[in-house]
């Protein structure tokens, strides 16, 4: 009996990855019925979906709980629990992601990660002693500091004064003090999905790659640099680490250097530990062909994109991989060279967005019937 494993990302807007393997399996079937086994295992790659990827993939137990929004206000985020009890799966985005706020709410002088460390405080409270925390679709330029302080730091001015949210705020920090941090984090291992490089200042820094994004104008750009440069004198002083210039220090916003600097974590692609917690390597090596896939797929899928993770896996194992996307852009045929044999649309035709995300699971499906007759008549024995 041949196996597949199908094991896309999720199509954004329009199917969880796990939708998408469902879909997937279901057009497979229909061409060749129970002459071949199925496993499916949702991707992602660290970004917006991450949790749900994981979630689905490992039957975990979703926990919602409100915490501090972006701007303050009160927002209700969920993350998953898994491996019994043992792991919790977190994406800042859930609280204080740039999704919560609208173009015109966009405030990253006063926009805080607060929330986010809401969460990992009652993932703790639940008794988990691992967790991955994915650090993508930040609404913040805050480099942590909210975070910091719902885990217990202390972020005082120089009249001893908690400081406020926001990035603007740190212009005015005179003191970190972490003799107050929850000291549950000292016995967690975690894990940090990260797939920017980016430092905290400079050209390539948080404020001036990702700040725009957020809002971040002219005028307000020498503000944040200004207040993150000092952050991290202090942070150098008082905790006698340096970290600005270590890979990832500016994601989320400058999470990534409170993150290095207070907790003892670990930085990797947001695909790798995907692939390490779900144990694709065991699949691959059990299965006869691959299937994944994500909405895009163009240039930029080459440089670590799910896809091409995936690839890499099954060709340590020297599998066939068939990658699938809703569309296809420019530059697509360098995933060739990273372990993808062929590319393909969903789509049999023009189409507008609006159809496309409407449509999208039967044209997976309809794709997936198409191609396993194609591939069955190709393999005949």
């Amino acid at each position: 009996m041949k196996r597949l494993l199908i094991a896309p990302d999720s199509f954004k807007g329009c199917m969880t990855a796990m939708e998408a393997a469902e879909a997937i399996e279901r057009g497979w079937r229909a061409a060749v019925g129970d002459t071949w086994s199925y496993y499916k295992v949702p991707m992602a790659d660290g970004g917006e979906g991450t949790t749900q990827s994981l979630h689905d993939a490992l039957n975990g137990t979703w926990v919602t709980t409100t915490v501090t929004g972006p701007l303050g206000e009160p927002v209700d985020a969920s993350y998953s629990i898994a491996f019994n009890g043992t792991t919790a799966i977190i994406e800042m985005a859930a609280a204080s992601g740039i999704d919560l706020l609208t173009p015109e709410t966009l405030n990253p002088l006063n926009a805080t990660t607060y929330g986010t460390g809401e969460l990992v405080r009652d993932a703790l409270d639940h008794g988990v002693t691992r967790l991955i925390i994915g650090i993508g679709g930040s609404a913040t330029n805050d480099g942590g500091a909210g975070f910091l302080q719902a885990l217990g730091v202390k972020l005082l001015d120089a009249q001893g004064r908690a400081l406020p949210f926001g990035g603007a705020a740190l212009q005015h920090l005179a003191h970190i003090d972490t003799t107050y941090m929850d000291p549950r984090l000292a016995h967690v291992d975690i894990e940090v999905a990260c797939d920017v490089t980016n430092p905290l200042l400079g050209p390539s820094g948080a404020t001036a790659v990702y700040g725009p994004q957020k809002g971040v104008t002219q005028e307000t750009f020498p503000i944040l640099e200004q207040a993150l440069a000092h952050y991290h004198a202090v942070i150098q002083r008082d905790l006698g680490k340096d970290v600005a210039t270590v890979p990832g220090a500016g994601a989320a916003g400058g999470l990534g250097t409170a993150l290095l600097a207070c907790l003892p974590v670990t930085m990797r692609r947001g695909v790798d530990i995907v692939l390490d917690v779900t144990k694709f390597r065991h699949y691959a090596l059990n299965c006869d062909l691959v299937v994944t896939g994500e909405g895009r797929i163009d240039g930029q899928t080459a440089f670590g994109k799910t896809p091409v993770g995936v690839a890499k896996v099954a060709k340590m194992y020297g599998k066939p991989v068939i990658a699938v996307a809703g569309s296809i852009g420019d530059g697509y045929e360098a995933v060739y060279q990273q372990g993808i044999d062929a590319v393909y649309s969903m789509s049999s035709g023009p189409i507008s967005l609006a159809e496309a995300l409407a449509q999208g699971p039967v044209m997976l499906e309809r794709w997936a019937e198409n191609m396993a007759r194609f591939y069955q008549t190709m393999n005949k024995e």
